[in-house]
């Protein structure tokens, strides 16, 4: 948990999230207002490619995926303002201001989305565990200067959104009951993908600078 934020990510999309699935409380969708809008899905979706045999995803609620949806681009917007601070290259910080801007307009969004819908973002022990990781990996960098701080910024940018663009593929799309909902995550996608690729090209770079 103390590496980066990425670390405690993993656990959207790994198979040890059977175990809190199981322990999820059901959403009350009856009072969402809108015809079940917050339903848990009846039947678990189909395991993603390169799932074990016999290995279902975990199905998390909708109001628990708004709340993780929130956790990760809270979380991602709060490093890029660091990194506005102590980022020395300037693709770097032009990258951050990037997450800040692209981050806090899909929390905007989601907001919107879930107060429309009369869904009420439920913590649960992701979204926590993301704000958690993300307070431990901006205290980690913000000990680095220079350079240091720099690639270990981008380095945890990598690892951060492979992560996100997998749990979103194996565990919050499938599990996503509202059909907005399941639009915006599906929407908001390409962008998760483009920033991966942006801070991997950074990434390359800052490897070959002294």
């Amino acid at each position: 948990m103390n590496r980066s934020t990425l670390r405690l990510a993993l656990t959207l999309a790994a198979p040890a999230l059977l175990a809190l699935a199981a322990g999820c409380a059901k959403d009350d969708a009856g009072q969402a207002g809108a015809a079940d809008t917050t339903a848990v899905a009846a039947a678990p979706a189909p395991p993603p490619p390169g799932t074990p045999a016999g290995v279902q995803p975990s199905i998390v609620t909708d109001p628990q995926i708004a709340a993780i949806v929130v956790a990760a681009n809270a979380t991602d917007s709060a490093g890029g303002a660091l990194a506005l601070q102590k980022g020395t290259n300037a693709k770097v910080k032009e990258f951050a201001q990037r997450m800040v801007t692209d981050h806090s307009g899909v929390n905007q969004q989601a907001v919107a989305l879930v107060t429309r819908l009369g869904v009420a973002p439920e913590e649960n022990n992701t979204s926590r565990q993301l704000a958690q990781g993300g307070e431990q990996t901006r205290q980690r960098l913000s000990e680095l200067s220079g350079v240091s701080f720099d690639r270990g910024y981008i380095d945890s940018e990598v690892e951060y959104h492979q992560t996100v663009l997998q749990a979103i593929d194996s565990t919050l799309i499938p599990s996503a009951q509202n059909a907005e909902l399941k639009a915006m995550l599906q929407q908001v996608r390409p962008a998760i993908q483009a920033h991966l690729d942006m801070a991997k090209g950074i990434q390359t770079e800052l490897q070959g600078a002294q």
